[in-house]
């Protein structure tokens, strides 16, 4: 954070050069911020990190346990601050094993091009030295353009440092490639970072939110960078300011999730307004895991159901909203998604679709593979039946009349397109359910809605509408596009 005086700080490092002689390669980076940012005692250190871990662990959220997982976004403030919300990592974390950490940090007191790679021998903290892996050396060595040695980062920067007591709390037996950006293109960052990446690493982007605006506006600026992460939207964040101080690691993190299909899930946030500052002026913190996908569940992932199992789901669907509108369950036929186990553990993306009379009554559904398909549809057919925003809640007297449709979906993919032309050629009308994006805005329609609208340009301009964008947005520079392919099975009318 910014508010430490760089004065103190060029003193501080004056009097440790005088008493200890030139930093060499060989030598270990001691620990800056111990007794400020956190404890400098180990056990009280461990007792802080302890309480807040045991604190974070009364979360009630649902992450992946058969996915690995590929990268973590934390804050790196004072423990006191965003200490809670790092704590959130260790759902994360917990049971994992990894023998590379990459800690990506911005620069906040130095100025430099390019990237800091320190050529110490590891780094101390009060609860023990974490060795540097040999590929640090390799990114100095093989991309001398891009990763340099700083020393007076070493001595001054605070943003990796505080993420290891955390690590170090709860994982062993790894070795860390600490990264400090400074001006840099993340995309060519990500490209020298994706060849040392192997299924024992994990990339860890040490960054706050928004700093030093009131509560309020804190809370909206920092849910829209939030959105932004999870929509993989690097040309967003980087177009915003003041939306963390580590964007360039973010950014470099997108580029990597979105080359490698990395599903992001929000595990926290807060700010410093909520935990030990004033409202007036605060600072936003985030966790945020990344995950890939299962080997064990690649072919279920892309594999299709039959028609018996499909009307199981749709079972499942009528069965959840009449339990949820407290219905006789006597008239909804009882579904046995037991028998199909197995295959609807597997993550997809899922929606469910609510209509009377052939119009739409209701349609939420969740676009990654972040939820089993059992969970998924029993989310979305809650959500469609009395939680989208363009209908009423449905009533006991309209279930009778509804059918529903319950998709699955294909992971969503980028199309690349050059102009409006190339876009409205590459479109596969009844094939393609298309996403778009642009800035803050997204909106998607599923492949079922070309029956609708069979032209492509009337096609995007109420998608367009729908993101809340003007209708002719499709044909200006800065769309983002992805496509996904639906398998859907509806209720006979």
């Amino acid at each position: 954070m910014r508010n430490i005086a760089g004065k103190a700080l060029t003193a501080a490092w004056l009097v440790l050069v005088l008493v200890a002689g030139p930093v060499h390669a060989a030598d270990i980076r001691k620990p800056v911020y111990a007794g400020k940012f956190y404890p400098e005692k180990a056990e009280e250190l461990t007792a802080q990190i302890d309480r807040l871990t045991l604190t974070a662990q009364k979360t009630q959220i649902q992450l992946p346990v058969n996915r690995p997982l590929k990268a973590l976004i934390m804050p790196h403030a004072g423990y006191i601050y965003s200490g809670l919300t790092a704590a959130h990592a260790y759902l994360a974390l917990k049971d994992r094993r990894f023998k590379k950490i990459i800690i990506i940090g911005p620069d906040h007191r130095v100025g430099f091009t390019g990237c800091a790679v320190s050529d110490v021998r590891g780094y101390e903290t009060p609860l023990g030295t974490v060795l540097l892996h040999p590929d640090a050396a390799a990114l100095r060595r093989e991309h001398p353009e891009l990763f340099h040695s700083e020393k007076m980062s070493d001595l001054t920067e605070h943003a990796i440092e505080v993420e290891l007591p955390f690590l170090q709390r709860w994982l062993s037996g790894f070795e860390i490639i600490p990264i400090v950006t400074g001006s840099v293109d993340p995309m060519r960052c990500a490209e020298a970072i994706d060849a040392i990446l192997d299924e024992e690493t994990l990339l860890v982007v040490s960054s706050d939110l928004s700093h030093y605006l009131p509560y309020a506006e804190a809370m909206k600026k920092d849910s829209l960078t939030i959105q932004a992460i999870l929509n993989l939207d690097a040309e967003a964040l980087s177009e915003s300011s003041n939306s963390a101080c580590g964007a360039a690691g973010i950014e470099v993190l997108i580029h990597l999730a979105r080359s490698h299909h990395w599903q992001p899930i929000l595990i926290h946030r807060s700010n410093s307004g909520d935990t030990a500052g004033p409202r007036q002026s605060v600072v936003g913190y985030t966790t945020i895991a990344f995950y890939g996908d299962s080997p064990m569940n690649d072919s279920q992932h892309s594999s299709s159901l039959t028609q018996e199992q499909g009307e199981v789901l749709l079972k499942l669907a009528r069965k959840t909203i009449a339990k949820k509108l407290g219905m006789d369950a006597e008239n909804t036929q009882e579904p046995d998604p037991q028998g199909f186990k197995e295959i609807f553990q597997a993550r997809r993306g899922t929606f469910v679709t609510l209509k009377i009379n052939d119009q739409l009554r209701g349609c939420i559904g969740n676009l990654n593979p972040d939820k089993t398909i059992l969970q998924g549809v029993t989310d979305n057919a809650i959500n469609a039946a009395f939680h989208d925003p363009r209908f009423p809640r449905l009533d006991q007297s309209e279930l009778e009349k509804v059918t529903i449709e319950v998709s699955l979906l294909t992971e969503p993919q980028p199309l690349e397109f050059k102009d409006p032309e190339d876009l409205l050629a590459k479109l596969r009308p009844d094939i393609d359910g298309v996403i778009i994006r642009k800035g803050f805005h997204s909106a998607t329609f599923l492949p079922q809605v070309w029956e609708q609208l069979p032209d492509k340009k009337t096609f995007l301009s109420h998608l367009c509408m729908k993101a809340g964008l003007p209708a002719d947005a499709w044909q200006s520079p800065g769309l983002k596009v992805m496509t996904y392919q639906v398998q859907y099975f509806e209720e006979a009318h």
